[in-house]
């Protein structure tokens, strides 16, 4: 089964803030896989994999919020295969309605972005939030959405702020994306720390260097077992960033340095994401082609550690 825990949807960039859409208009054509985040591309790009978490956004700090009734529409149309993760701002004065809404739109997890909302994962909003959490069943997503506007608080995205949050939580289920970049190493730190914090690979995967020394140090410290699966589409697509993460071993050919077993990448990419983040979801079944087969119809070839 492949999951892929972090894409995203919009139905018009400002939605993401004006500073964000403004920046994406000059370069998310050169740079992201897919220049829109619309529905259709949305489809086209997840259909060889089982199933993907749509994650909303709402930050009130730059002007952020992508309609969680979005979000439930589009799920909705394909309920099976999609999951919808409702984007919170804890500072917001509607945050009690907004999760008793996502509540009743069928949202399996909320997703968090400390530094564009402006807010530290201590905020005493927040820690209500994770209580909530915790009653309710839903795993916490901790995101940094790419681009980064100016308005950012960079050091409430650092994930070493999470340790009191989890402490505090022991039951809470925490979900980083692109491994809590740039604070890869913390969020591994971490993860080893508490063993219900994870992370999932978007954004890394597709930058051949980074990736090896994350794997590397995620394989060194044993915490392996707590990565999984993501593209960050529309930035890359599932495709794209199984391809790279089964080519992880290109960037060290003719080195010393140790190779990241092939295995090891194969668990990444097919792990379920489901029970690791406590989510109850047993519609979703293991359809879709396994990840070697994905990763063998690109230009990019798995490595053979």
């Amino acid at each position: 089964m492949i999951i892929d825990c972090h894409t995203r949807l919009w139905s018009d960039a400002r939605q993401l803030g004006l500073e964000t859409a403004e920046t994406l208009a000059k370069n998310a054509p050169k740079s992201w896989a897919e220049p829109s985040g619309d529905s259709a591309a949305h489809g086209r790009a997840t259909s060889c994999i089982d199933a993907s978490f749509v994650i909303g956004h709402r930050a009130e700090l730059i002007g952020a919020n992508v309609p969680n009734e979005l979000i439930a529409d589009f799920v909705s149309r394909d309920p099976h295969h999609r999951l919808g993760i409702a984007g919170i701002d804890p500072l917001a004065d509607t945050i009690e309605q907004d999760l008793a809404t996502a509540l009743d739109l069928g949202f399996v997890g909320i997703a968090l972005s400390p530094s564009l909302a402006g807010f530290h994962p201590t905020h005493s909003s927040a820690m209500k939030v994770y209580e909530w959490c915790c009653e309710n069943g839903l795993p916490v997503l901790v995101t940094m959405p790419q681009p980064i506007p100016s308005a950012a608080v960079l050091d409430f995205a650092r994930p070493i702020h999470w340790d009191e949050v989890a402490r505090a939580f022991p039951n809470l289920h925490v979900m980083f994306t692109q491994m809590g970049y740039p604070w890869i190493d913390e969020m591994l730190v971490l993860a080893g720390k508490h063993k219900h914090v994870f992370a999932e690979v978007s954004g890394v995967a597709t930058r051949p260097w980074q990736v090896y020394n994350a794997l590397s140090t995620a394989w060194s410290l044993n915490v392996m077992n707590r990565l999984l699966f993501g593209s960050g589409f529309p930035m890359s697509t599932p495709q794209l960033a199984i391809e790279s993460l089964y080519s992880v071993n290109v960037s060290i050919k003719g080195t010393l340095l140790p190779p990241i077993p092939r295995a090891r990448v194969k668990e990444i990419v097919e792990r379920d994401a489901l029970t690791s983040l406590g989510i109850d979801f047993s519609t979703i079944t293991g359809s879709q082609e396994n990840s070697t087969k994905i990763a063998n119809k690109g230009a990019i070839q798995p490595n053979e550690a």
